[in-house]
């Protein structure tokens, strides 16, 4: 089950363009506050709103997800030593350039923490 969440809210559809979030510095002018839960939304947003992405994805058993009060985030799991994004790419370019590109948006955001992209599905398009 996919679950694409809210459009971003940089201007750019998922899977259309660059990821805008590759020249925000520190992530400091997101919008979202400090804390956990405020801290994997700002991944899941950055990893739509990058080329290639066509949605997130809590994979086989709906497993890669972050759990918050009252909701669950699928798709992106943050824990103390990892970062892990699932997403669903599009076809529009090579697989190896969009899991690249995830990585690099979010990696202000993950600290010293490892980030690991996985693709769980491909799509024609956006």
């Amino acid at each position: 089950m996919t679950d694409t969440g809210p459009a971003p809210s940089s201007g750019t559809s998922p899977g259309t363009g660059t990821c805008p979030a590759e020249d925000a510095g520190t992530g400091a002018d997101d919008g979202f506050g400090t804390g956990p839960e405020d801290e994997a939304w700002a991944i899941a947003e950055r990893a739509r709103a990058c080329g290639g992405v066509a949605g997130l994805s809590g994979g086989l058993f709906g497993t890669v997800a972050t759990y918050l009060p009252g909701r669950r985030l699928t798709g992106v799991s943050v824990n103390d030593r990892a970062v892990e994004i699932a997403i669903v790419a599009t076809m529009e370019r090579p697989l190896t350039e969009t899991a690249d590109e995830v990585r690099r948006a979010v990696t202000d955001l993950a600290g010293e923490r490892r980030v690991n992209v996985r693709i769980d599905d491909i799509v024609e398009g956006p």
